[in-house]
Order: C-alpha cells, then structure tokens, then sequence
C-alpha cells in the first residue's frame, strides 16, 4: 500500500470498474429491496441537498445489497418542464432566435439536442459520489414508455370524470406565461403600501372608504364587501357604489369572511384577480371581469386611457388619476405577502384563464387511509400530522401549463371547441365518430411535470405493462425524501400509485432534514453560501471559488459582500477531501432534525479518520505478512499448516467484543434510518477502540519475545479479523477507501471474492463478559499512569514505578496477568503492591475503584522546577477564568448571546475550574516534596 492516502488516485478507477462489471445490477436473489431515486431536474446540477440525500439512498443500497437482498436502485431525471425550457429559450435569444420564430417542433427538436448533450451532467457527478444506481435501467420522463403511461393516466381520470377542464383563477406567471400550481409559489414578506381609497355611493349620500394593496385592479372590481355585523355599514348593504375612473356600478354586500379591523372594514372585490374575492364572488353570483393580458398588462375590459398599460404603469397613473379626483384618503407604509414564481421571481398574477384541473379528493381519501391504518409509515413519524393537514385540506389540481415542452395534453378541438380526450388523435375519431372531414387539432398546453413525477414508482417500472421489473421492484421499499416536496411529490404518489396499482408507492417515507450552512442560514446563491459537494471532493481555489459565488448575481450589489465572507470562511480555497471523507460527513449528520447545520471542519474530521484507518491498514498488512490468516480464526479451517491453533489474548478478545457492540449499533441505526449512529459507532469503534488501543496492544504480542507462535498467531488473525469487517462494516457509506483496502486485506484474511459490495455485512456475535471489564480495567489503569505522566511532564520513555494501594484481590490479578500491556502502554516497571498499614512516599496518585495507584514523585522532577511550571499554568487559567467570568457578568452579552455561545462558555468555565483545582493540589504535594 502506498503510505499515503490519496482520494483523487483511487476513486474514478474503482468507480468505472464497479460500473463495467454490472455490480449495481439487480442479483435476482434474496428479497426485493427497491429505492426510485427522486429525479434531479435535467437541467440540474448537483447541490448539497442532492448529494446528501444519495449519500443515504445509495448508504442504504450498498446496506441491503451486502445482506443478501435482491436490490434496485432505479435512476433517471425529470424533464423539468419550466427549467428546461427557460434554459434553451435563453440560449436561443443569445444569438438572436426565439422559440416563436422557430416554432413548436423545431423547438422542441432542440431541447431534445440540448438535452442530448448537455443534460447528463448530474448522472456524471452522482458517480463521483459513489452513487451504486443502475445506470442500466436509467429513465427519463420523457422516454416513450413513460410518456405512454402518463397518457393513459390522464384519459383513465378523464373518463372516470377526474380530470375537468374550466375557466378558474390559476397562479399565472407573466413571464413564462403559464399558470403555476400553489406549490410553485413563494411567499415572500415585503415592503409596500396601503392606498385607502373613497368609492362614492351612488345616490350622492357620501362614499365608502376601501383599503388595498393592489389599486390597479380597481378597474375590475365587481362589488364592494362589509362584514354583516358591522354597524357602521349594515344600513348600506343593497346600496350601489359608482366605481371610479369606470361607468360601471357595483353593489355593497355583506360576508363574513370580511375583517372589521383591517382598514376601515370596506373591501373592494375582484372575483377575477383575487382567490378570496373569486370565492366570495361565487357565493354572491358577482360577474368576473378579467382586466389583465397573459403579460400583466391591462386589457380591453378598462376604460381606453389605461389599455396596453404595465401593471405596475397602470398603477401609477391609478392612483395619480384618483389624487386628482381627490378620491385617494391615505396612503400608509404596509408589510404584505408578495407571491412570486419560484423559477422567475416575477410577482404573479391570479388570472382567469381555461386550464385542466384534477379533481382531487376522490384521490386523497385512500391516500390518507394508507397512513392512517400504517400502510405507509413516515420516519420520523411527526412529517405524517404534516401530510395529514394538507391532504384533508387539499385544492384541485391544475394540471395544464402554457408551454411547449412536456407531455402534451391528450385532447384534441374540433373547430366548434369541443373537445375529445384521447389516447391518440386516430381514437379520439374512432370514439366519437369522426372522419376525416372534420379538422381536430391538438390542445397546444403540457401537463405539469409533477403530473409524471406522480407515476415515478411504477412507470419507471414498465407499468401500465405487467413486466418482471413492475411485479419485483414494485412497491418500492424506502422513498427518500426532503419535508419540502412532501405536497409537491410524496402525496401525489401515493395518490397515484393507489389509484393504479391498487398498492402503495412505497413502505415508508424517511423524510430527512434540510442541509444548512455553518451558521445555519438556508444555502443560497443570492447568500453566497452555497458549496458545490465536488468542489469538497476535489478541491478549487480561492479564485475559483469566488467567480463561481459571484457569477449571475441577481443582485449584483452583494458581489463584495459574498467575495469577502468568502475570503473569511476559505481563505485558502477548499482542500480536496475526497468522497469517503464527505459521505461520512453527510452520514453523521443524518439525524432527525429539521435543520442540518454544515461545517467543513466536520469534512476534515473524516478525512483524518479516512487516514487513520488506511495507516492502520498499512501497520495490520505489514505484521501479517507471509503469515497465514484468517478473517474469522474460529471456523474450521482456520489453522496454520503446523496445526498451532491461535491463542487470542485479553485485548483479542476485547476488540472482537467490541467490534459487535459496534455492529449492534450499526444495525440499530439502519433499522431506525439513523445514519448518525451508523457512522459515530463506526467511527468510535475504528478511531478509539481499533486503532487508539487494538493496535498498540497488539504490540505487545507481535513484538514480545515470551508470546508463544500461538499467541502470535491469534493476535494477527484478530488484526485481520477485524480489519476486514471493519471495512465490510463501513463501505456502504464509505465506499471507495473500502474496496482498496480490502482488496488486499481480502488475501490476508484468506476470503475469495471480485468486490467488497458483494460480501456480506459483518454480523455481531456475542459480548465477551469476561474480556470487557478486564480490558477497561487495564485501559483506565494506563490513562491513569498518562494522566500523571502529564500533569507531572514526564517524558514518555522513561520507566516509571508504580505502587498500589488498597489493591483487592481481582486488581491484584488483572495487574499480574496483564503486565504486558501495562509495561508497554503505560511505560512501568512491574507495580509493588503496598501492605497494609505501610505509609507510602509522597507521590501523584491516579485512582482505579477503591484502588490507588501511586506514582513516587522522588527522584522523578526538579521540585522548584516543577513549582515555577506549575505557577504559569495556574497563572494562565486563572486569567482565562477571570476573563471569562467577566464576559458572561455583562449584562448585554447574557442577553444577546447565541445559546451554544454560551454553552460552549459554560463548558469552558467547568473546564477552567477543574484544571486550577488539580494544579493546585499539584502544587500541595510537590510542596511537601520540597520540604523532605
């Protein structure tokens, strides 16, 4: 092996031979096991998020894959309707083109190039990662065989009367021109206004005083609302309002869904730009009257002076026109909830246009029964309440959108506008009798790319066909998934895939949290916080780095503050940490919280773990070597050639022992989706136990000159032992370090096999009682001795005597028997034990249960040497101290600062206590030294 551990050599190598050798395939044995990756956007590229949710699919694969089970792990992409269409239209306009001069077919043959080309860059970064998908079955959602299923799902719900189409109010974006679903806006809070506005009655009695946000829509106004208990205005309903800069007149009516309190209790309606005014609206049978064009701009529905205006110019000369007619009363400052699409950031209008809708509840009503009685299982089980709160309120489902790439809708319009649902337009004529003669064309909408998404499970499968994939994969086992698309994804699946398959989607649902920055702010391009996982795996410099978090600002302004909290955070660039290091990083901090704060000195933890074990490797192989081992010295076969069956000491036993308290963790933290606990026991295990311990007590066996070849031999096959399951243990979510080392560990521990993914996971066996306390005996036995050697600065290779006092007959024992390991790794010579009433010489004393262990101060320091070393550092932490005291007695910092500021303090003040309590009673008993 080479001495170094080296990511960048290993892992695109042993990535392409595991992919050439089909071992992401299916094996056909075992149980089926089967995850459906949630499909990246094809214009996408890998983020955080993606990259910590594969590292938990793909930990869970390589898990269920070693245990023996028929697994799947089902790749593809989505066509992201929006994105993708946004990405090629832009590059078209950069040299002069436009999607309408091309036409439909022409512009869909070139997003399908571009899709050719340049959509498979996040199928090449989730190889980086380790993904084990099998890129065999790959899909897209756009392939022939799943557009044929989204097809026959919409004529099915169409048939049944599922899908209707109706004029309603939709989220419409003016940008890309097509409605949006409620799931595809955000909310934003921002600064605005509240125009108060008069409307004169018309009888010439006075006038009503209107608040809104939105003076523009005035113009479409069809009515204007009081709440019914309202004194101040119950004597005005039935009355009529001359709507200003109109000749139109609209009524006063009463609602209840009116506030009182906000504004002057009046408010204006607009059924057709507004979703509480079009409710209200239905309940009053007000006329709609749209007033906006597919632009936002006004139509011809307004007075002549405002047609063809912006929205925004429209409500400039509003409001200047009702100032004029000295009909505006106040115009305050006012916070509201702007809604915004989520891919353009432009403000959206509720528009009244003709869309296709689902009519959902007959849907989620089994989608809700199946988690109620258990059928789906949510981890952690409080995302189900979540799921619950939306299904039992949920809205229909507009399903169309106003764009051109996707899958078309299957209706086709005869020239009166009536239109015929289809599988194909050749059916629709035959269903309806329609021959040549009569001119169909089909509805130029898509279907929202969530609409295929639903199918995911099962089309990816080969549903509507009955194929051996479908009736082995299907259900899928897992969905592994972020609590922000439960109502975009995880609901609409389940509602699907029951209403089609008449089963589950999927078991259970283990939504996980959101991944954060160190500070715990969202990452965000706009926040320059944003870390892209590859730059973690190999590295980029300052420069690079900075061009990357700056490039395409939507906010050019911020370019100087991102370039400098950049700089602050890394001002070296960010080292190559390699894959393994980042998998376990992501691992740990795979807990069941909502937000999963990030923190590169997490990524360099791993990474020093990732060469601690490859050292230990080198140390294991290198004292094995030319010797016969075996990875479990206790099966038949096990013995060397001379018949020496191996011998295993007390720290043999310790570390088996131990290895399956560690695999119990391990199997716990699986079961519970819990792949914090996977890694911390692992890592425990391997940093604490295996290397801090194992391999320095192995030595004293390697290297003795009284162990016998039987003792020999138990301690290397226990290091190989080990070793090997370790990495078995460890490889699905540390998957390329694992296969190097075991590729040659693999011939040590005498196991036959082309890759470690295929091996089964280590089991654990049962706890050594007897090995376990012992062994922790010895090991605070030898940090007791290393804690006095610290205290005291002795150096390291000189031999120390030890006495022991109050020793009972079982420390009497343990001290006989496992003198080796004391002599070595706490460096003394054999310890006397004191008889009773013998007064020992002033010495530091480490306590062990009732027993002393003492340590002779003569002869071993300087005394006055020792006390002025001692003074410094009482010195030092008593001013750290008194520091620290003082910043927490101001008033200002215990009332602003963060809470694991000031716990981090509170630990280091306990800390700083302690420390002066022992130099202090150091310097009692070098004091009484001095004076002998």
């Amino acid at each position: 092996m080479d001495k170094a551990f080296t990511p960048s050599d290993i892992e695109a190598r042993i990535y392409a031979q595991w992919e050439a050798a089909g071992n992401f395939a299916p094996s056909g044995l075992g149980p089926a096991y089967s995850i459906v990756i949630p499909p990246p956007n094809v214009t996408g590229t890998l983020h955080m998020g993606h990259a910590f949710q594969d590292t938990i699919m793909d930990s869970l694969i390589r898990y269920r894959r070693m245990r023996g089970f028929d697994t799947l792990w089902q790749p593809g992409t989505d066509h992201a309707g929006i994105a993708t269409q946004m990405v090629v239209e832009r590059q078209l306009n950069a040299v002069g083109q436009s999607r309408i001069e091309l036409g439909r077919e022409a512009f869909v043959e070139k997003i399908w190039e571009w899709k050719d080309k340049s959509g498979g860059i996040i199928a090449n970064q989730l190889r980086r990662l380790g993904a084990s998908v099998d890129w065999q079955r790959d899909k897209f959602t756009m392939d022939p065989a799943l557009s044929l299923a989204v097809t026959e799902v919409f004529v099915k719900l169409y048939q049944e009367g599922l899908i209707y189409r109706g004029k309603r109010l939709v989220n419409w974006d003016p940008v890309l021109k097509t409605a949006l679903s409620d799931l595809e806006v955000a909310s934003v809070e921002e600064n605005g206004s509240l125009w108060h506005l008069r409307y004169p009655l018309v009888d010439g009695s006075g006038h009503l005083v209107v608040a809104t946000t939105r003076p523009e829509t005035m113009l479409g106004d069809t009515a204007v609302a009081v709440h019914p208990d309202d004194e101040r205005y119950r004597h005005l309903v039935g009355k009529r309002i001359a709507l200003p800069l109109t000749d139109r007149e609209i009524p006063i009516i009463a609602d209840g869904y009116v506030d009182p309190a906000f504004g002057s209790g009046c408010v204006k309606i607009t059924p057709a730009h507004d979703f509480n005014d079009y409710e209200m609206g239905q309940r009053h049978s007000l006329p709609l009257i749209n007033i906006m064009t597919p632009e936002a701009a006004l139509n011809d529905n307004v007075p002549p002076g405002y047609r063809g205006l912006d929205r925004a110019v429209a409500r400039t000369k509003i409001v200047a026109d009702l100032e004029a007619l000295g009909l505006v009363e106040l115009i305050e400052a006012h916070k509201l909830t702007v809604p915004r699409g989520d891919r353009t950031n432009a403000i959206l209008e509720p528009l009244l246009t003709d869309q296709w809708f689902v009519d959902i509840k007959p849907l989620a009503a089994p989608a809700i029964r199946a988690v109620e009685e258990g059928h789906i299982r949510f981890v952690p089980e409080n995302w189900s309440g979540v799921y619950f709160e939306w299904m039992r309120n949920i809205k229909d489902w507009c399903i169309s959108r106003q764009l051109w790439w996707g899958h078309r809708i299957p209706a086709w319009y005869d020239n009166e506008g009536k239109w015929y649902v289809a599988r194909t337009e050749a059916e629709a004529r035959a269903a309806h009798g329609l021959d040549a003669t009569v001119a169909l064309r089909q509805d130029n909408d898509v279907l929202d790319t969530w609409f295929s998404s639903a199918l995911w499970p099962f089309s990816t499968q080969g549903w509507p066909d009955d194929t051996p994939a479908y009736r082995t994969y299907y259900p899928t086992s897992v969905l592994v998934t972020g609590f922000d698309i439960i109502f975009f994804w995880v609901a609409r699946m389940i509602m699907m895939g029951l209403k089609f398959t008449r089963e589950v989607p999927f078991r259970e649902v283990y939504v996980h949290g959101l991944i954060r920055d160190h500070d715990g702010q969202k990452m965000s391009k706009s926040k320059g916080n944003v870390i892209d996982p590859l730059d973690i795996v190999d590295g980029i410099s300052l420069d690079a780095l900075l061009a990357k978090r700056t490039t395409g600002l939507m906010q050019p302004q911020m370019k100087p503050a991102i370039e400098k909290a950049t700089r602050k955070q890394f001002p070296q660039g960010i080292a190559a940490y390699g894959t393994d290091a980042l998998r376990l990083s992501f691992a740990s901090l795979a807990t069941q919280s909502r937000d999963l704060r990030f923190d590169m000195a997490r990524v360099e933890g791993y990474r020093n773990f990732c060469n601690k074990l490859w050292n230990a490797a080198r140390y294991v192989l290198m004292n094995v070597e030319g010797q016969t081992a075996n990875a479990d010295s206790r099966a038949p076969g096990a013995d060397t050639p001379s018949n020496t069956p191996p011998q295993f000491s007390l720290a043999d036993r310790w570390i088996r022992s131990r290895l399956s308290a560690a695999l119990t963790r391990v199997e716990t933290g699986f079961a519970e989706y819990r792949l914090d606990v996977v890694a911390n026991a692992l890592y425990e295990f391997t940093w604490n136990e295996y290397c801090d311990w194992y391999l320095e007590l192995s030595k004293a066996t390697l290297f003795s000159e009284e162990a016998t070849e039987a003792e020999k031999r138990g301690t290397r096959d226990t290091l190989v032992h080990v070793l090997e399951s370790l990495l078995r243990a460890l490889h699905p979510v540390a998957p390329f370090i694992t296969e190097e080392i075991w590729q040659r560990v693999k011939l040590a521990a005498g196991i036959d096999g082309p890759t470690i993914m295929h091996a089964a996971y280590p089991k654990p066996d049962a706890v050594d009682s007897a090995a376990e306390p012992e062994m922790r005996w010895v090991m605070s036995f030898i940090e007791g001795v290393r804690q006095i050697r610290g205290e005291m600065d002795i150096a390291p290779s000189r031999k120390l005597e030890v006495l022991l006092q109050n020793c009972g007959p079982l420390d009497s024992e343990y001290a006989h028997r496992n003198l080796p390991y004391l002599a070595r790794m706490a460096g003394i010579l054999p310890p006397r034990t004191l008889a009773a009433g013998e007064t020992p010489p002033i010495s530091a004393v480490a306590l062990l249960g009732t027993l002393e262990i003492l340590v002779p101060m003569a002869g071993l320091i300087d005394p006055q040497a020792e006390l002025d070393r001692l003074a410094k550092r009482q010195k030092k932490a008593e001013v750290d101290l008194n520091k620290l005291e003082a910043k927490h007695a101001n008033a200002d910092f215990a009332r602003n600062a963060p809470p694991e500021i000031v716990e981090k303090d509170r630990l280091r003040l306990a800390e700083l206590r302690t420390e002066i309590g022992q130099l202090t009673a150091q310097v009692a008993r070098v004091k009484r030294l001095q004076n002998e």
